[in-house]
């Protein structure tokens, strides 16, 4: 497996700070110790905190599109990829890619809102592709809601469900995409 570049380093870096210190602790030398590189390394890639965290919110739109790529054409099937990309199917304490991506979100708003604007074109983009998945748009919207208020309760610890209850909820997350299909 090849070894991850110096950009990548760096931004895995800043998520593990943003997760482990919390935000107020994401400054550029801390992500330069993290990362184990010089601070003039990390400034050729992110000159800015700005650069840094909108290289975060960029990574975080882009994995998250490739995952929902794998969707099929049959209704429902990008809300089902979009469940499959943000809650793991197995109630887990590691933290996953979706937490990262939380991290991100949480950075660009604390350190710059205006960077928020990309990940808001990609929610309006992922928002209008789930009222066209071919089942009722409320039913769709009702469950992208709901999976995006777990998500977030998953990272910050807010009352997320123990293992047997995770997978119930997931399950019945499933189970009412399934029922709009019928619909």
């Amino acid at each position: 497996m090849p070894r991850p570049s110096s950009k990548e380093r760096l931004l895995d870096a800043a998520a593990e700070v943003l997760l482990s210190e919390g935000a107020e602790a994401l400054t550029l030398e801390a992500v330069a110790r993290r990362a184990g590189v010089s601070k003039g390394g990390l400034f050729y890639h992110f000159p800015t905190k700005q650069a840094l965290v909108a290289a975060m919110v960029e990574r975080l739109t882009g994995a998250f599109d490739q995952a929902l790529a794998e969707t099929g054409s049959e209704p429902g099937g990008f809300l089902r990829a979009y469940l499959n990309a943000t809650i793991p199917e197995h109630h887990t304490t590691a933290r996953t890619p979706a937490d990262r991506a939380t991290a991100a979100l949480l950075a660009a708003v604390l350190v710059d809102p205006a960077g928020l604007a990309p990940l808001r074109e990609r929610f309006a983009a992922w928002q209008a592709r789930l009222t066209d998945d071919g089942i009722d748009p409320a039913v769709a919207t009702a469950v992208r809601l709901a999976i995006d208020g777990w998500w977030a309760a998953r990272l910050l610890g807010l009352g997320e469900p123990d293992p047997a209850l995770h997978e119930r909820t997931r399950r019945y997350l499933m189970e009412e995409i399934d029922r709009a299909t019928r619909h």
